[in-house]
């Protein structure tokens, strides 16, 4: 619900304006001078400040730096072209003249929060300098990626929670941008969180904020993550470095709705929705009473799971093909080649850190690169190296362990070995085999 604050002298002007709020949905307090607006509010708690230019005291104007970056409406009795532009100079979002018509004011105040949401969105992507791919650079047309499209058309309308699962460099962020852009959000803020990158003594400010003097060095109040998302989405990376006790005000703010800010005795209401991601086990973590139990099912409402990149097939080379033209463009170079033995060094290797790791790869031959083929040699990594065994990696999860377990064996086991092997019914095998999108390849021998 937009919070919108009335700083009107006229108690008949304020309660009537209040009052046509109210029932048209929106959350409204309203006080009679710029100093009560000060003494009792933390400005950047609200989406809208409409106020009086002549105030007892302070002029109305003074609000519109001090609420930065909530929009002012400024109004006035004394209507005139003048205070109208100096008012507009001075940043208001929009100037209306009393008396006004209702209907006028209601579609003037939609506008204007409309813009700004809009303006929101589009400085969290300015300041989210660390996005690499556009939500559109989505590849694969391997049964695995496929199944990962289908179901982020699925999930992304709603307003579930949504836990984006793989391993790092798979295009966990990507998954969540995809699932944002395409829900009815997609005009809001979209705020990425790398909860690994914070200090632990920062998260708790980071994301919910503070009020001013909460500890030593807040000279003035802020606004978290979270609320600076509020009307779109938080996607949380790396969720399961945060901290037990910042778990639990996190699972508040999914259960409810509700927020508290650092310092401060006052509820918010907040209006996000959470993505997050992980490349732990995050039912070990909660089994080792590492992870909250309850978070964890609030996340986990919608689970995606990620296939690493030796595990896409055909992929690999469409990636790669993408991500070199990708590369020229950016540094102005003309549109190179894979060499014969490039292409047997990408298929080769094992790519541990998938598609980040081959990205860098990419750029860092077509930097090296004197002629228009990327060779090996540029590349360079290795001709081949080992798959590490699903049984030495105690962060797997079953499913990890099944995926791998069966592309590295299908090859030389039947189906009843596969599942022998598994300890599952042939059945059940083949009922895994469809939900991960890992379909039989049929051989000549016809296992």
């Amino acid at each position: 619900m937009n919070r919108i604050l009335i700083v009107e002298d006229e108690q008949v002007i304020r309660d009537a304006v209040s009052k046509l709020l109210r029932r048209n949905g929106y959350d409204v307090s309203a006080v009679e001078s710029v100093e009560a607006a000060l003494e009792t509010h933390e400005l950047t708690d609200f989406h809208l400040l409409i106020v009086d230019i002549r105030l007892p005291g302070r002029p109305g104007t003074d609000l519109i730096s001090l609420a930065s970056p909530v929009p002012v409406l400024i109004m006035t009795s004394y209507a005139s072209v003048s205070s109208a532009v100096e008012a507009m100079k001075q940043g208001a979002a929009d100037y209306i003249a009393k008396p006004f018509d209702h209907e006028e004011l209601l579609v003037v105040i939609g506008q204007i929060l409309k813009q700004h949401r809009q303006e929101r969105a589009r400085q969290a992507l300015e300041q989210d300098v660390a996005e690499t791919w556009p939500t559109h650079g989505m590849i694969g047309e391997s049964p695995a990626m496929q199944a990962v499209f289908q179901d982020i058309r699925k999930v992304a309308p709603t307003t579930a929670s949504v836990l984006i699962l793989g391993e790092s460099g798979t295009g966990k962020e990507l998954v969540a941008r995809a699932i944002h852009s395409h829900s009815p959000r997609r005009d809001a803020p979209f705020v990425t969180v790398n909860c690994a990158a914070i200090p632990e003594n920062l998260v708790e400010s980071e994301l919910f904020g503070h009020v001013k003097g909460a500890y030593t060095g807040a000279e003035q109040a802020r606004a978290g993550l979270i609320q600076s998302a509020d009307g779109g989405t938080l996607f949380l990376d790396e969720i399961a470095e945060l901290p037990l006790s910042i778990q639990a005000r996190l699972l508040r703010v999914l259960q409810d709705g509700e927020l508290r800010r650092v310092g401060s005795e006052r509820t918010l209401r907040v209006d996000v929705r959470i993505l997050a991601a992980t490349n732990r086990n995050l039912q070990q973590m909660v089994d080792d009473g590492d992870f909250r139990s309850d978070l964890f099912f609030r996340l986990q409402v919608v689970e995606l799971r990620l296939p690493p990149l030796r595990e896409r097939g055909a992929d690999l080379l469409l990636l790669a093909e993408h991500l070199l033209r990708k590369t020229c463009n950016r540094l102005g170079r003309p549109c190179m080649q894979f060499a014969p033995d490039a292409l047997e060094s990408l298929e080769a290797y094992h790519w541990p850190g998938n598609v980040r790791e081959l990205e860098n790869a990419i750029e860092r031959a077509a930097i090296l690169s004197d002629q228009e083929l990327v060779t090996a040699a540029s590349l360079g990594i290795p001709m081949s190296s080992p798959a590490p065994s699903p049984e030495a990696d105690d962060s797997l999860s079953l499913e990890d362990y099944f995926r791998r377990f069966v592309l590295e064996h299908q090859d030389n086991m039947t189906e009843t070995e596969l599942a022998r092997q598994l300890g599952i019914s042939r059945k059940t095998l083949w009922q895994k085999r469809q939900r991960l999108g890992i379909p039989r390849q049929k051989t000549a021998s016809g296992k």
